[in-house]
């Protein structure tokens, strides 16, 4: 059942959004060279990697030192990344993931390997938030998203894992949309 919602959620998703996703890279090649799109290993369901799509938020050479996550105020970010961040639309190609089947719409949000790796090391049971899909939003995307450290959001992902539920898919999504429309949690 939640496969098929994922299916039916992404299509409805990129049918409204590509207008959306054009648009923000066209942008983003006017401000920046490069490729508006970028494409970022992540750690999936039972530790599968995969690549994430995203529009890209920063600067072509961001990480030519070594990946770091984004700070507040982070000088790596473009003018429009920080708009496309704080709403989230640099997530929307996210949904190509979803409709491959690689994530969820709602689940734990995927983390890079080195991240991966680090957590598991630092926080007790980090990895067991890899028993399910990844998601392009999740219950701790919305009680503080990026305010909330690896520690605090590994307890909303294993609340989620333990009670999942539809209905509380539906809430993390109805939840979803109001971060989005307030920036709440966003860097």
């Amino acid at each position: 059942m939640k496969r098929i919602m994922d299916i039916v959620l992404s299509l409805i998703g990129l049918a409204l959004t590509l207008p959306f996703i054009l648009l923000f890279c066209i942008l983003i090649c006017i401000e920046t060279p490069g490729s508006p799109l970028y494409r970022q290993e992540r750690v999936g369901k039972d530790g599968k990697h995969f690549k994430v799509i995203k529009l890209r938020s920063m600067r072509i050479d961001a990480e030519k030192s070594g990946a770091k996550w984004a700070q507040k105020d982070d000088p790596r970010i473009t003018a429009v990344g920080s708009f496309i961040r704080r709403t989230r639309i640099d997530e929307l190609p996210q949904l190509i993931n979803v409709l491959a089947g690689d994530m969820s719409i709602v689940g734990p949000r995927p983390e890079r390997p080195m991240f991966t790796a680090q957590f598991h090391h630092e926080i007790p049971g980090f990895k067991n938030r890899l028993i399910v899909k990844p998601g392009l939003t999740g219950l701790a995307q919305v009680n503080g998203g990026y305010d909330i450290s690896p520690r605090e959001k590994l307890v909303h992902d294993l609340y989620y894992i333990r009670n999942l539920t539809f209905l509380l898919d539906l809430k993390v999504m109805l939840k979803t949309i109001k971060v989005v429309l307030t920036g709440e949690g966003a860097r």
